[in-house]
């Protein structure tokens, strides 16, 4: 199955939160089994606010959604693409792309986020959200894009959190530095940064432990890697990404102002959109938090995690074709 119907596929749950209510108007005359995807859809507009707030979308921007849209529906759009318009352009709209490239962000996904001369992406995220997983098929995704990468298996305090890395390094055949449980992930880091450069590695992939955003202790313990890694390797990490799990919903919008303000986020990459109804938090990450979107995930298979292109998320989750 094509990454956009699996996309497609995946988003249903949040797809039937915002148009459960809508009524679906076939094309006429198509009497095929099964339907085809409707032609369009009929909602009443005051419905479809709720519907986006009870995705996670969030009441400000919810109505600014439901204002474009019909505004657009007034100029002779369809249902479909009217609310098509209005969230992408939430998504990576002129203003988007305004507000990003003002903090030294660009929203073209078909650049490599690794540049020759090597980098080092630090991965942070709270206990539970598939980050040891999602470094794996990050990792996976640029050695097949001819990169070769490495992993530094920084979650120490979890059991089996360095082994689980270094089993994924090498069933991939990347190579994985690793420490004794408990040891401390700041020197692992600084270790692993400093065999990159002595390899000619061009990414270095920095697994932390999962840590409530809450604990003030533990979120110093990142800015110390951070720091850290930096004088392993001077202008480094220049990539922090945050892993969300989609179904924490607005509960996963304050984690991600919360290690913003603590290690400077450039990215997230959001999972588990298969398996929720809140696939709408991707809109206040981009409009709120200003951080872009980097990937996006809607299941198990290691291939189920792609970059995220807006125009795509948005046409597979209201139901449409692909773009030609």
């Amino acid at each position: 199955m094509a990454w956009f119907d699996r996309l497609r596929a995946g988003l249903s749950k949040t797809r039937s939160a915002i148009l459960g209510e809508a009524e679906a108007v076939a094309a006429p005359g198509d009497t095929r089994a099964p339907a085809p995807p409707p032609r369009d859809w009929a909602m009443d507009w005051e419905d479809l606010e709720f519907a986006l707030i009870g995705a996670d979308v969030g009441a400000t921007i919810a109505a600014e959604v439901v204002r474009e849209a019909r505004a657009e529906r007034e100029r002779g759009a369809t249902f479909r693409d009217a609310l098509e318009r209005a969230l992408l352009d939430q998504l990576e709209g002129d203003r988007m792309r305004q507000k990003l490239r003002r903090v030294g962000f660009d929203l073209d996904v078909t650049r490599s986020v690794v540049e020759p001369a090597g980098k080092v992406l630090m991965v942070v995220g709270v206990n539970g959200v598939g980050k040891t997983t999602t470094i794996a098929k990050l990792g996976r995704y640029w050695q097949e894009h001819g990169k070769r990468v490495m992993f530094c298996a920084g979650d120490t305090f979890r059991a089996a959190g360095s082994e689980q890395l270094a089993v994924w390094g090498e069933r991939l055949g990347i190579p994985t530095v690793t420490g004794e449980g408990g040891s401390d992930t700041a020197a692992l880091a600084f270790d692993a940064a400093q065999r990159r450069i002595a390899r000619g590695a061009d990414l270095l992939i920095v697994d932390t432990a999962g840590r409530l955003h809450t604990k003030h202790n533990l979120m110093e313990e990142l800015k110390k890697v951070k720091r850290v890694i930096a004088k392993a390797d001077p202008g480094e990490p220049r990539e922090v990404w945050l892993v969300l799990d989609a179904v924490t919903g607005q509960n996963g919008l304050e984690q991600a102002k919360r290690f913003h303000d603590a290690v400077g986020l450039t990215g997230v990459v959001v999972t588990k959109l298969d398996g929720t109804g809140k696939g709408g938090i991707l809109l206040p990450i981009a409009r709120e938090l200003q951080l872009p979107i980097r990937f996006v995930g809607v299941g198990e298979r290691a291939d189920d995690l792609q970059p995220y292109d807006a125009a795509a998320f948005v046409r597979a989750l209201l139901d449409a074709p692909a773009a030609a």
